[in-house]
């Protein structure tokens, strides 16, 4: 029978040496594609001035947090989207025992949101809460307020009802500004024209006294809004410098076949911020541009909070933005004299899955809360979590696995069995003759 000599001769090194070059091909392309993959993580891992920080789970198996407040003497009160408030004592530890269980309608977006502590908790001990009930199949959200005593709540007292409410856009967050006035980021609870409507109270930032009275200057007679046109606040927090109220606000997702467009805004009183008549940047002088949109990407930015602690320098007086669909915590650097962003920095990009919410503790450490139990996520066995990022001088921040690693061992596996499959084939060739 014919053959082909070059191909049968087992003296001829065409075979040996083209399988050889195989192996180290592949092995070349993987270990390559490896190092732009570190490549990729050191870049982004130290953007900017990076801090030297760590991760540390506080809290795991958690159902849905959403909201998280401190308290001077070291407790730390969050909430779960299910209706339970939940604790986490002074020694840094979880209580399995809720402080509170609220009936709550838990319903897409809705369910228990928000939580603040009053000003003057260590003497009065007052919790505020923001919730979505049914009352008689319909919708609304709440601002209640509860009292404290001996880590449970009693005493609801209705700050203010009847807010609008759905399966979406909900808004929820609350926090107490400088003035000690309680301002409430509410959705527009899918009813986008209701944002243009100053008389509904969906699709604003209200602002309202502890006891839910009107504060007399607000910018709309016996009214809670304070600004209008927002499609749904997430985060809020001031400028410890210049005072001023700096917001997170979820784009469009689909409405007039819209999306994205994220925002960050900066709220003055009174203003419109444009949704559903504006998006983006449009320049139109009926409307306050955003200083910054995501433009074509989604982050659907959520909790956001100014660090002023001392706990990682490298941050302080920077805004700091926890992003669902983004999975990672934007830090951004902001001239809020002249409304504009001077740098940012993404930080964990999808380590840790959908961000939630992140907030300072009085002792300067910032706190991180998961969520990837919300029906939106990729849970992990321990989901969902609160985080603690804390100062660690022995390295830099980097994410808590190398995909490198990964890729090196799978090209080094590789290499070993096309050389083993080469040395085969030539031992093979060698017995025909």
């Amino acid at each position: 029978m014919h053959s082909d000599h070059n191909s049968l001769n087992p003296n001829h090194p065409g075979l040996s040496t083209l399988a050889i070059k195989f192996s180290f091909t592949i092995f070349g392309l993987l270990l390559t594609g490896s190092m732009l993959v570190s490549a990729v993580a050191q870049e982004q891992s130290n953007t900017g001035n990076l801090p030297k920080i760590k991760v540390e789970t506080v809290a795991s198996h958690l159902e849905i947090p959403w909201s998280i407040a401190f308290a001077n003497d070291g407790r730390i009160f969050f909430t779960e989207r299910t209706g339970n408030i939940r604790l986490i004592d002074k020694d840094g530890k979880p209580v399995e025992e809720p402080v509170g269980k609220i009936n709550v309608a838990a319903i897409g977006e809705g369910g228990l949101l928000g939580i603040v502590l009053d000003p003057n908790f260590e003497k009065n001990h007052f919790i505020y809460v923001y919730y979505t009930y049914s009352d008689f199949l319909k919708l609304y959200n709440k601002l209640s307020r509860f009292t404290e005593k001996d880590n449970k709540i009693s005493d609801e007292q209705v700050i203010l009802d009847k807010i609008p409410a759905s399966s979406i856009h909900d808004g929820g967050r609350i926090k107490f500004g400088p003035d000690e006035r309680l301002y409430i980021g509410v959705g527009d609870v899918s009813d986008r024209d209701s944002a243009q409507d100053t008389d509904i109270l969906s699709g604003k930032i209200l602002r309202i006294n502890p006891d839910g009275s009107i504060p007399s200057d607000n910018p709309f007679p016996n009214s809670p809004v304070y600004s209008y046109g927002n499609r749904n606040p997430q985060g809020i927090d001031w400028d410890p410098i210049t005072g001023k109220l700096v917001e997170t606000e979820h784009g469009p997702s689909g409405e007039m076949g819209l999306s994205a467009h994220d925002e960050i805004n900066v709220i003055e009183a009174g203003k419109n911020y444009g949704w559903p008549k504006a998006i983006g940047n449009p320049n139109d002088p009926n409307f306050v541009d955003p200083i910054f949109q995501t433009g074509d990407s989604t982050w659907a930015p959520s909790g956001a909070s100014f660090y002023s602690g001392d706990k990682i320098p490298e941050w302080k007086g920077k805004y700091l933005v926890a992003t669902l669909r983004g999975t990672h915590l934007e830090v951004f650097g902001l001239d809020l004299d002249n409304k504009k962003v001077v740098s940012s920095e993404s930080m964990f990009q999808g380590i840790y899955g959908r961000l939630r919410d992140v907030e300072q503790s009085p002792d300067g450490y910032l706190y991180l809360l998961t969520s990837n139990r919300d029906g939106r996520g990729s849970p992990s066995t321990d989901d969902d979590r609160i985080l603690k990022i804390v100062p660690d001088g022995s390295s830099p921040a980097v994410p808590e696995f190398d995909s490198s690693f990964t890729v090196l061992s799978i090209a080094s596996a590789l290499m070993i069995a096309l050389f083993y499959t080469a040395r085969y084939i030539i031992k093979r060739q060698s017995t025909i003759r």
